[in-house]
């Protein structure tokens, strides 16, 4: 029997892969044992500029990995393309590519990433000092067979008097699971280093013996007055490399100044929504926008810029941090710090609502906002905020696929569900559907999360509901929109209008905008005669015959033009209403809204209406009186009757109803058909709209009102607190004790001061009182959580199209994310602490 005396096939493709393999893990190994001599031009050139060595662990700018590519080209790349030599982005490419391969961004405190200990590197740390230790609550990785871990009691060290001492050279590295000694680790020469001085120490169960040894130990006590003496020295600017020091010194200053400068101006633009890059990204180019544009403008004048500028130039730096990465790099950072302190202030608030509304953009994506509503318990004194997280691009808008889609980012940005207490939509059946809409499938996971349409989004759909409800209604706005689309045909009829009228000009209707129906009446309401006057002309001088047929009926039609009675009435009646609408309308897009101060305004709207359901009538043709006059209009009804109809009745067919209204006199009928119908129209719409508001007067009816409050019986104030925490009850929890509450308040009723009217007062009220009173606490920051209207989300929306504009529709989502972020929360931008943000990853 024969046996194989070679490999198969397999195994040598084997053996080669394996070869393979060791081959290219070992590509430049040799280059750690050389080094290549210094040209005598380049330490020429250099002698004023610090060793890269130091400064990579020093500046983040620097990247050790393309320190043998910058020695070994420097001489070439000076005398190689220097008329292109201001191409921005091509070069930023490359470098960036090369950081991507080559470098990765460690942490330098962590000894477990320091490897070998050049002197750039010591001298660095010893600047900085050990690392700041874990916090307090910190969890340690414990072994997997014995349980045991490092534990924050090591850092200490107990005398043989009782005196305690702190171990400041213990080193924890997060990385390794290890302790280092952190004098030792860069200050020992000893061939045979202990393990805290080399590769680290995890013997988690013989720590305590070995921590005591190691300290007392002549190697551990000689690196410590090494680390004391050298500390010392820096600390005086004695070191025997003085000089190198304040260079380098001076180079770390000079770079923090530039991207102070950078950061700066991407924060302006961001803020102010302007773009970043135009056709090419060269420095004094046209065409280069803003961003680069800037920089031209800085280098000008401000010295640090004109320095910058003048050695990438020159070729002195390779660097410039000017690219389109590196501008989208800023933008991430800021707007991350932003989002980080958003999401700190609502984890301290506990309870949140949620915002929510789509708008298609520019690119015809439907994108969601995302708003956050909470009680902000972080300042001196509690106030009502409103912050934009973030827009995200939504394929299904069902119901259920944006239920979805807020679930997933609720996670995402580590915030919980069940501390949910609000949530904002509009009046579309997606949103407020009782079925399927998010707000059911939102209260289906979480029955705290009370739900309420946006106000401002139902006064709109009442007024909608008042304008369609009479055929005379429907005509008063056909000829207020026909007015408009007469003068907006032509520019030169347009300027008839400013010559003639000079005022307000007349506006286009719309059914989305909350003002734009009382600013369209509002323009003829107070300029009339000026606008008649405007179209008599118009009919008079133009050749059109069309143009010319519209203007005479829209000026001298006793129906479907401005110079009857009935539509100079309806123009009174109408600016009064829509005028008070849009003041309420107005208060509730405030973003300190809170319920309270809603339900007060909305019991006067209805107020109001039920009383000019009464004397409106006949106060309106009071005002009209002086108006028709100026425009020599007879004050009376028009007498005109429409043909009574009849039909052929069948021998089974009840009577028909006598109308009442043709026995009316021609005002009585307006009056009743017209003017009480839309006022009964606009009384009902109210009610059934504001449903829910009339809910959360129920349930949180005796903490917003304080005069109810102090004059409320006790059992009655009982009532209320047991209502209140069975609907703040989820489960078997509820974020209030009824009990509790109730005899917090009997004492709260008549500890508060007089000055104290609204539920925000009361709040800062118990503010540093919280623990006498926590459920009180409780109660209140949640009815100041529930949302009133959704104009935090229009107003992201104006940003949106700012931003997004049809010029930058390829923008990204991450960079439009960033960019809105800033602009919107600008406010926060100007609190931010550059120096103290994130590395820059893709920095050389």
């Amino acid at each position: 029997m024969s046996f194989r005396s070679y490999p198969t096939g397999s195994q040598k493709k084997h053996k080669k892969d394996k070869d393979d393999a060791f081959v290219k893990s070992q590509s430049g190994a040799i280059l750690k044992f050389l080094r290549k001599p210094e040209n005598p031009t380049d330490s020429m050139e250099n002698e004023n500029e610090p060793s890269r060595v130091n400064d990579q662990f020093d500046d983040p700018m620097d990247n050790e990995n393309e320190q043998d590519d910058e020695n070994a080209n420097k001489v070439g790349d000076q005398n190689v393309n220097r008329e292109d030599n201001q191409n921005v982005s091509e070069e930023d490419d490359e470098n960036n590519d090369k950081s991507k391969e080559h470098h990765e961004l460690l942490d330098i405190y962590d000894p477990g990433n320091w490897g070998k200990v050049e002197p750039g590197l010591r001298i660095i740390m010893v600047e900085k000092g050990p690392a700041a230790r874990q916090p307090v609550d910190f969890t340690f990785p414990r072994e997997k067979i014995s349980g045991r871990h490092f534990s924050h009691s090591y850092y200490g060290r107990v005398l043989s008097n009782g005196e305690k001492q702190d171990r400041r050279w213990l080193v924890y590295s997060k990385t390794l699971d290890k302790i280092f000694c952190f004098c030792c680790k860069l200050f020992t020469r000893d061939k045979n280093p202990s393990h805290m001085a080399s590769k680290g120490f995890s013997d988690w169960k013989n720590i305590l013996e070995r921590l005591k040894k190691h300290e007392t130990s002549h190697e551990h006590i000689k690196c410590m007055s090494q680390w004391m003496e050298l500390e010392s020295r820096l600390k005086k600017d004695q070191t025997i490399d003085k000089h190198v020091q304040q260079e380098l010194r001076k180079e770390r200053i000079y770079w923090k100044d530039v991207m102070l400068r950078i950061f700066s101006l991407v924060k302006t633009l961001a803020k102010q929504n302007l773009a970043f890059r135009g056709r090419t990204e060269k420095l004094k180019a046209e065409g280069n926008e803003n961003f680069l544009s800037f920089i031209d403008m800085m280098a000008k004048w401000e010295p640090i810029m004109r320095e910058h500028v003048r050695r990438y130039e020159d070729g002195e730096s390779r660097y410039h941090y000017l690219s389109n990465k590196i501008q989208n790099e800023l933008i991430t950072r800021i707007a991350d710090e932003i989002k980080g302190i958003i999401l700190k202030k609502i984890q301290g608030a506990k309870y949140f609502s949620v915002i929510v509304d789509c708008t298609p953009d520019t690119s015809h994506h439907e994108q969601m906002t995302l708003i956050l509503r909470c009680v902000d318990v972080s300042t001196s004194s509690a106030k009502i905020e409103e912050y934009f997280l973030t827009f995200l691009i939504v394929d299904d808008t069902s119901g259920e696929g944006l239920f979805h889609e807020i679930q997933d980012v609720l996670v995402a940005l580590d915030l919980n569900i069940n501390d949910v207490r609000g949530q904002g939509y509009d009046n579309g059946s997606n949103m407020k559907g009782k079925h399927k809409g998010v707000q059911k499938r939102f209260i289906d996971v979480n029955p705290r999360a009370f739900y309420t349409p946006c106000g401002c989004h139902s006064l709109n759909l009442a007024l909608c509901d008042m304008a369609t409800t009479s055929e005379k209604a429907i005509s008063f706005f056909g000829i207020i929109q026909r007015i408009y689309c007469l003068f907006a045909s032509s520019t030169k009829w347009w300027k008839i209008l400013e010559d003639m009228v000079g005022g307000l000009t007349v506006k286009n209707l719309s059914q989305t905008r909350w003002e734009s129906h009382v600013e369209c009446v509002k323009a003829i309401r107070f300029q009339a005669p000026k606008i008649r006057d405007a179209l008599i002309y118009i009919a008079e001088t133009t050749n059109d015959p069309k143009a010319r047929s519209d203007a005479e009926c829209l000026a001298t039609s006793e129906t479907h033009g401005i110079g009857n009675y009935e539509f100079l009435l309806s123009m009174v009646i109408w600016y009064k209403l829509l005028f008070v609408v849009n003041t309420v309308s107005k208060s509730l897009q405030s973003q300190d809204m809170d319920t309270e101060v809603a339900v007060s305004q909305l019991k006067g709207l209805v107020s109001f209406f039920q009383n000019y359901r009464e004397t409106g009538f006949e106060s309106a043709k009071s005002e009209v009186q002086q108006i028709a006059e100026s425009m020599e209009i007879e004050t009376i009804f028009p007498t005109k009757q429409k043909r009574v109809t009849r039909r052929k009745k069948f021998f089974d067919e009840e009577p028909e109803r006598v109308d009442e209204t043709k026995n009316l006199s021609p005002e009585e009928s307006f009056r009743i058909s017209y003017f009480i119908q839309v006022m009964d129209q606009a009384l009902y719409s109210l009610e059934t709209r504001f449903e829910q508001f009339q809910k959360y007067e129920q349930t949180f009816g005796f903490l917003f009102d304080l005069e109810k409050l102090k004059s409320a019986s006790d059992d009655s104030l009982r009532a209320s607190c047991t209502n209140l925490e069975g609907c703040l009850k989820h489960g078997d929890h509820s974020d209030v004790i009824g009990d509790d509450l109730y005899f917090e308040l009997s004492v709260l009723k008549d500890a508060l001061p007089e000055d104290c009217k609204r539920p925000i007062e009361v709040l800062n009220y118990l503010k540093g009182m919280e623990d006498c009173y926590p459920n009180s606490w409780i109660a209140y920051r949640i009815l100041l959580t529930i949302p009133v209207s959704v104009a935090t989300a229009e107003r992201s929306f104006s940003k949106l199209k700012l931003i997004k504009s049809y010029l930058r529709s390829t923008m990204s989502q991450e960079r439009l994310n960033g960019l809105a972020i800033i602009s919107i929360e600008r406010e926060l931008v100007g609190d931010l602490d550059y120096e103290k943000l994130p590395p820059i990853s893709s920095l050389p």
